[in-house]
């Protein structure tokens, strides 16, 4: 469950008009403070939009005891879902520039609301106050690292390829380990995962806010643009909330 975002991401996932970004303006310009803090209050709000319908359908499901037991008893089910969830992601990536923004929206929202269904089963395995914890202890550490992102004049550029590298080890030993089922794999992608979604949740911060310093991003193409922005920012907090709740989510014990 915690590893169905990772194969969707790269270098290039926001991908308008080629690469991660629009199209540049013409003589290069740089627009306002003003519009490039509307374009990411867009961005931010649509990512929080993204999690509450997540946590939402979460709580729902996992509120369910006959929804949750139907999950228990259909494990191809839930494996449909997740595959379900990683063609959305691949649907939106490659049909952005085809589909209209509110199709966009539709996508992205469908995606949120299947994490939900699948999230819902870490209620049988963690205990409720130790999920609620790790949440919050998730948004304080995501909210410094986009601040950091926002406000530091280090170029973060270089990055992005070390972090890419990282996230495929990551893949990589995640899957091995299905089959090893190896205590120390485990522990190490779990330290690794933390610091791979760290950086990456500073690093697209900063990447959003050069996009929209040297870009035009109004109208239709800059509403998509920040639906990218938000279902980037999305998978950096989710993934990175998964990690943590490795290491302080208090396990069930009945």
């Amino acid at each position: 469950m915690d590893r169905m975002a990772w194969i969707a991401r790269d270098d290039e996932r926001v991908n308008v008009g080629g690469g991660f970004g629009a199209r540049p303006q013409a003589g290069g310009r740089n627009l306002t403070a003003d519009t490039t803090s509307r374009f990411l209050g867009q961005v931010y709000r649509m990512m929080a939009l993204g999690l509450g319908v997540t946590g939402l359908v979460a709580l729902l499901v996992a509120s369910s005891p006959g929804a949750l037991q139907f999950l228990l008893m259909h494990r191809g089910l839930v494996m449909l879902l997740v595959l379900a969830q990683f063609a959305t992601v691949l649907a939106f990536t490659g049909l952005i520039n085809r589909v209209s923004a509110g199709a966009a929206a539709a996508m992205f929202f469908g995606y949120a609301a299947l994490s939900g269904v699948t999230f819902s089963t870490i209620f049988l395995v963690y205990t409720a106050s130790s999920i609620a914890g790790t949440f919050f202890i998730t948004a304080g550490a995501f909210a410094g690292l986009s601040a950091y992102g926002l406000l530091t004049k280090r170029n973060l550029d270089g990055m992005g390829s070390f972090l890419f590298m990282g996230l495929i080890g990551l893949v990589l030993a995640s899957v091995v380990n299905i089959f090893l089922h190896s205590p120390a794999v485990y522990w190490l992608t779990t330290f690794m995962g933390v610091i791979v979604f760290t950086g990456l949740a500073a690093y697209d911060t900063a990447k959003l806010k050069k996009l929209a310093a040297a870009n035009d991003l109004s109208g239709e193409m800059g509403r998509k643009v920040a639906l990218q922005g938000a279902l980037t920012l999305y998978l950096d907090f989710i993934n990175l909330f998964l990690f943590l709740l490795r290491i302080f989510g208090g396990r069930r014990r009945d």
